[in-house]
Formats: structure tokens, C-alpha cells, sequence
């Protein structure tokens, strides 16, 4: 156990700022020119981010947890000694909006450069692609949906959420670190797709549509699934310009799943 960690009996300390008081957007811009910050909850997802090549900046983690789950956290920082450690009692990090869901452990991590689609795909036969998904939960659950069914990358167009934004590491669980994901090029993204070779397949709802379990895409070798926003679907022109358009069936009138529901059900099919 590290004999520099920091004891606190209020979180009224400037260090402390980033975990109750800094916005998303304001973490995300802290450190410029250089890249910001995010936070990571949860020995589990903290260890997740650790072995990705994370490096963190900060951890603050209740003094009831030192011999329990942070324990294990604590010795990996051994690594980074610059990263100061905070111990509260649980009581004090209780006042912080949604603690008691963070099991008694924060991490203030450092982000990395994003790589770019061409990088990050290079080699990959499935990807996803979500076009303005811009709920933090969804964009957590797809994620999550991504890695467990087998797909090779994740790609955002600019109107996405961030998937570091605290709520959709949470929702993921640490699965955010567990498969490639960047950020597409504004205005060029089913360009971008068709120059690494990839077959696009809109997920909409349209008239003039595949089954899912059409024998045309499973034998495509590259497909890029692209899943709309949560209101509207994908863009008229997405869909347009994409190479399939499939829809899922649906039973008793419902029209539609929810974008994370249908993310796990098409990765499913078209992953096999």
C-alpha cells in the first residue's frame, strides 16, 4: 500500500474539482493543447482502462474500500507515481451525483490521441458505425453489445456521443477499453467506409430492405452496420447512399427496438 495517499475530510479540495464539479466538456478540455481527462468508476472498469494503456492522473477512492476491491488498484499505481491518491470516508463521496453506483472508487484517467478509421480498422471484417447517437447510455450498451458479439471496431460520426463520458464507461463496463473505436471524418464518413473497403448496411426503417439473414451480406468480406439516432433513425442520404438497407422484423405492431436492442441483434447475425 502506498504510504503518499492523501486523506481528506472534504471533497472542498481543488485536486478534487474534476470528480463533482467539472463537466464532461470541460474534462474533456482541460489539458489543452493536449489531450483531457475522463472518469473511470469502479475497480473493475478502472483495471480495464489500466490494461489498455490508460494512464491515470488521479484516484479517489473510499477509506472502507482500501483492503477490499481498490486494494488491487492501489498497488497497480505503484506504477504512475505522479497519480496522487485521495482517501475519503464514504460518507464525505457520497455527496458526489451517482456514487453509490461507483462501488467506492474513481479514477481520473489521462485520454489517449484518437487514431484514425484507417488505422484503427485496419485488418477488421465488421465494424460498427453509429451515426449521431447521441445518448451517453445507448452509446455505453452498444459498445458493450459490440465487443461481446464480435465485432472488430466501433466508428462515431461527430453528432455521437463521446464514449468516454463517464455514463457510457459506466453502461459498458469498461468494455469502451476493450475495442478499437474512433471518430469517422466529418462529411466524409461512407466515403471514408468505401475507401477501406467496406460494404456499407443501413439498419432503417424502409420499404426496400434485406432480411438480416440475406446470404448477400453474410458473404460480403467487409461490413460496416450503421445505426441511427435515437429519434430519428439514420439520414435520408445515409441510407441513400449505403449499399444495403436491412430491417428486422417485427412481431404484435412494434415498429422498432431501441438502437442498443437492434445493435445486439444485428452483430449477432451479421457477425457469424
Amino acid at each position: 500500500m502506498r504510504d503518499d495517499m492523501i486523506f481528506v475530510d472534504s471533497l472542498d479540495v481543488p485536486e478534487l474539482e474534476i470528480y463533482h464539479v467539472l463537466s464532461e466538456n470541460r474534462l474533456y478540455h482541460i489539458n489543452e493543447p493536449d489531450e483531457g481527462l475522463f472518469i473511470a468508476e469502479s475497480a473493475i472498469v478502472v483495471g480495464r482502462a489500466l490494461d489498455a494503456g490508460y494512464e491515470p492522473f488521479s484516484l479517489l477512492v473510499a477509506e472502507e474500500e482500501l483492503e477490499r476491491e481498490a486494494k488491487e488498484i492501489i498497488t497497480r499505481l505503484e506504477k504512475f507515481p505522479l497519480a496522487k491518491i485521495y482517501v475519503a470516508k464514504e460518507e464525505v463521496l457520497k455527496k458526489i451525483t451517482g456514487y453509490n453506483i461507483t462501488r467506492g472508487l474513481l479514477c481520473a484517467m489521462k485520454r489517449k490521441k484518437l487514431k484514425s478509421a484507417f488505422e484503427v480498422c485496419e485488418g477488421a471484417k465488421r465494424v460498427a458505425v453509429l451515426e449521431n447517437v447521441s445518448n451517453p447510455t445507448n452509446v455505453g450498451a452498444i459498445m458493450r453489445n459490440a465487443a461481446a458479439l464480435n465485432m472488430d471496431a466501433v466508428l462515431f460520426t461527430k453528432g455521437s456521443s463521446d464514449p468516454l463520458y463517464r455514463r457510457a464507461i459506466r453502461v459498458s463496463m469498461g468494455t469502451v477499453f476493450q475495442i478499437p473505436w474512433t471518430f469517422l471524418t466529418p462529411d466524409r464518413e461512407i466515403e471514408e467506409l468505401r475507401e477501406m473497403g467496406f460494404k456499407t448496411v443501413a439498419l432503417a426503417l424502409s420499404d426496400n430492405t434485406l432480411d438480416i439473414d440475406d446470404k448477400r451480406l453474410a458473404d460480403e468480406d467487409k461490413l460496416a452496420i450503421l445505426l441511427g439516432s435515437e429519434g430519428y433513425g439514420l439520414k435520408v442520404e445515409t441510407i441513400k447512399n449505403s449499399d444495403y438497407c436491412v430491417k428486422i422484423p417485427m412481431a404484435h405492431g412494434v415498429d422498432s427496438l431501441n438502437v442498443a436492442a437492434c445493435s445486439a441483434v444485428t452483430f449477432w447475425e451479421l457477425q457469424k
